[in-house]
């Protein structure tokens, strides 16, 4: 019997784990994804005829953040977001031709014009925003079904830095504008395929006026008054509690 592997089998953004919410060790397939030296960690899309084997779960990964460690879910992270990657790039952009997985690189080959498709990162920006000593402002995302109040996030456009994106969502999706941009961390975020940068920043002038079919509500909240907050391991939840507690950026996560 060969050696079996870790292996990250998803459907979609739902990730195959035992009850205990560790994936299973398998035997390598031709189709499989390797991501680590040798065939030690794989990543496979789940057919749809295939049989959940008894003992294990399909699980959104977003729940496994805070179960996991950081290192664990991005792991994971990466393992999706190169799925999805070779999901969406089985047609050449180029001429249409059907592409081939490159032998020793992340690449998507066309074997009639030669064009590679390599995977894709896209950047956002995500912004904790004080105002004085002890408020944070948290806004609620318009198109959540719960009650949970996050950041200041979005994508990057073409032709800016992550400083002047910053200072735009903030313009666009709150009405004010922000001072002291500093940068302290990232987290890859596999929704598809997503770079979140986080920054600090402090409020300098404005109303809160509302982009409405983006944020339902927005408010300055009191260090000691917080709403319901993103979930522990994820990098806004890092982010709040490095401006209220001075905890390091990078110690904040359930490692």
């Amino acid at each position: 019997m060969s050696e079996l592997s870790l292996a990250y089998i998803f459907h979609h953004d739902q990730l195959l784990v035992d009850v205990n919410f560790q994936p299973p060790k398998v035997e390598k397939l031709d189709n499989d994804l390797c991501f680590q030296a040798g065939d030690q960690v794989i990543a496979r899309d789940l057919n749809p005829d295939d049989q959940i084997p008894e003992g294990y779960q399909l699980i959104p990964i977003r729940q496994l953040i805070s179960l996991w460690s950081t290192a664990e879910f991005e792991q994971a992270s990466r393992a999706v977001q190169l799925l999805e990657w070779r999901r969406n790039h089985k047609f050449c952009s180029h001429c249409g031709h059907e592409t081939q997985v490159h032998p020793s690189e992340y690449a998507m080959v066309c074997p009639d014009c030669s064009y590679r498709q390599y995977p894709r990162v896209q950047p956002c920006v995500i912004t904790v925003i004080t105002r004085g000593t002890d408020e944070i402002l948290l806004a609620k995302n318009a198109n959540s079904k719960s009650q949970m109040y996050g950041l200041i996030a979005g994508f990057v456009e073409v032709g800016e830095t992550l400083e002047e994106a910053v200072q735009r969502e903030t313009l666009e999706e709150v009405g004010i504008h922000v001072k002291n941009i500093e940068y302290l961390a990232s987290q890859p975020w596999p929704f598809p395929s997503n770079l979140m940068l986080a920054f600090k920043a402090e409020y300098q002038s404005g109303d809160l006026v509302l982009q409405e079919e983006e944020i339902s509500d927005a408010q300055f909240f009191k260090f000691d008054q917080l709403p319901e907050i993103p979930i522990a391991g994820s990098i806004a939840y890092r982010m709040i509690q490095h401006v209220i507690h001075n905890s390091p950026i990078n110690q904040c996560s359930a490692d």
